[in-house]
């Protein structure tokens, strides 16, 4: 099942746009149910929905071994996460039901095999560390002992957490085309965007016909900025600072993995299955604590031939307010030192938002701190 994509928009990863959505079988009620966590149903829509083209279903041995090893799967396409389905057994038969953790059916998985596998050769791999402090080598090391490989039929969709900005890629790639965009960037985001963020977005969208602003809704750290509030952040932003026939504001359901350098190649193929033909990758991307150097997530992109991945990355440095020039600027383009940069720490400003204070509007647009000072309230 598939999709042929537009030809003046990038070719979905592999080629074609993976569908996997089908009819509920007559005899599911009948069959074994393996339960998912949170992170595994979201792949598994994404997977149904073609954001993770070419994927079909959760991955055998193979294709994992070749991931963690390589960044690539068994047939050589690059890909740079595992995309797996944890079990305790094997199943009996040779097709199961999958089920969120009340029960509710959404999908079938045709039965390849299930495989052992070595959790801290994953951590160390995907995470670059084995630490269990670390978010996704915790997540990791609580799973399930064997994976299950096999091609899903997704017959019941997962409720969006944002309905109105759940757009598949069929959606997005639709919309570009009826725009008469085929440059599309990408951004890829699980905070509020600020004036640094703004900036860099804008020096993109210079050099493309249209912006993609998709932020992550999936299940993200307790401590991360809840994604109602910054989906509000992003809709006040949106309304006073951007042109609206240049942007289109989505929701991406992935759960975050914090993989930092991993993550952003798995970030900016999603994107291009989206239909983006650039992608934004900033300081510390998909980053956590001190585990990945700031730019290390840029960095990594060079371990791929050029244009190999199709999708253009457009990499940026720190961005601030000098008060010298007068505006943003970065490293790159700003003469002046430190102490005329309007810089200040997430301490800071969660400090600020807490007093019911507006940051420098050099740091953030008051409509976006308006926000981040009601939920703090709240």
């Amino acid at each position: 099942m598939s999709v042929v994509t537009e030809t003046r928009l990038i070719a979905p990863h592999g080629g074609t746009l993976v569908d996997r959505t089908g009819e509920r079988p007559a005899d599911v009620e009948q069959l074994e149910v393996v339960t998912l966590t949170s992170r595994e149903l979201s792949d598994l829509d994404m997977i149904a929905s073609g954001a993770l083209s070419p994927l079909e279903g959760f991955m055998g041995r193979e294709d994992y071994d070749s991931v963690l090893d390589g960044m690539r799967l068994r047939g050589g396409l690059p890909w740079a996460l595992p995309v797996c389905l944890a079990v305790d057994a094997a199943p009996a038969g040779d097709r199961v039901a999958l089920a969120d953790k009340t029960g509710r059916l959404y999908a079938v998985l045709e039965v390849d095999e299930s495989y052992e596998y070595d959790k801290e050769r994953e951590a160390q791999q995907t995470f670059r560390t084995t630490d269990d402090a670390h978010p996704g080598v915790a997540r990791l090391y609580e799973q399930k002992l064997l994976y299950l490989a096999g091609r899903v039929t997704v017959f019941e969709r997962a409720a969006p957490s944002f309905p109105e900005l759940a757009k598949d890629p069929a959606d997005t790639r639709a919309e570009f085309a009826e725009r008469g965009w085929h440059r599309v960037v990408g951004f890829q985001t699980r905070n509020p965007i600020h004036r640094a963020h703004e900036y860099l977005t804008k020096v993109a969208l210079e050099m493309v016909d249209g912006l993609l602003i998709h932020p992550l809704v999936g299940e993200t750290k307790s401590d991360d900025v809840p994604a109602a509030t910054r989906v509000e952040c992003y809709r006040v932003l949106l309304d006073g600072y951007y042109p609206a026939e240049r942007v289109v504001l989505s929701s991406f359901p992935a759960t975050m993995r914090y993989a930092g350098p991993r993550e952003a190649i798995w970030h900016a193929i999603c994107r291009k299955n989206y239909g983006c033909s650039h992608f934004i990758v900033g300081r510390d991307h998909a980053g956590v604590g001190e585990y990945y150097g700031t730019y290390d997530a840029q960095l990594i992109f060079d371990e791929f031939e050029p244009h190999e991945l199709d999708i253009e990355p457009m990499f940026f440095e720190h961005s601030f307010w000098c008060r010298a020039c007068g505006s943003m600027a970065s490293a790159k383009t700003c003469p002046h030192g430190s102490e005329q940069h309007v810089f200040l720490s997430g301490t800071k400003v969660r400090e600020l938002l807490g007093a019911g204070e507006l940051p420098p509007e050099e740091f953030s647009r008051p409509e976006v701190a308006e926000v981040l000072i009601e939920a703090y309230r709240s």
